[in-house]
């Protein structure tokens, strides 16, 4: 059986958090680089195939109760990240949040033309 869109579309968001969440996990942060590491984290996964858009929200309050020595290490704990996909008029939005303290990525929604 032949991969449909939709099953494409959703192996593209996988394909773009694996690559953010591996690729920047343990980037040293504070609370004053946190915006221009989500800048940077959004612009670099949104140069990836059928990407549309990437919102990532480094929760800086949280961050802040963990700085030791003037920074820490990014993880799941401190992302909010939101990714949409648009793969051949397949819509998929995704997200990744801590659920039971895990950075649980997950689909939202798929939208077929």
């Amino acid at each position: 059986m032949e991969p449909t869109t939709r099953d494409a579309a959703c192996f593209e968001a996988g394909i773009k958090f694996g690559a953010l969440y591996h690729q920047f996990a343990g980037t040293p942060v504070s609370p004053e680089s946190a915006d221009s590491l989500e800048r940077a984290i959004e612009e670099s996964i949104e140069n990836q195939p059928f990407c549309e858009s990437v919102e990532v929200d480094i929760l800086t309050e949280k961050l802040a109760d963990e700085i030791d020595h003037g920074y820490t290490e990014l993880t799941g704990r401190y992302l909010e990240v939101e990714i949409v996909i648009d793969h051949e008029g397949t819509e998929v939005v995704t997200r990744m949040e801590m659920e039971d303290g895990y950075p649980l990525m997950k689909i939202e929604s798929v939208r077929e033309e």
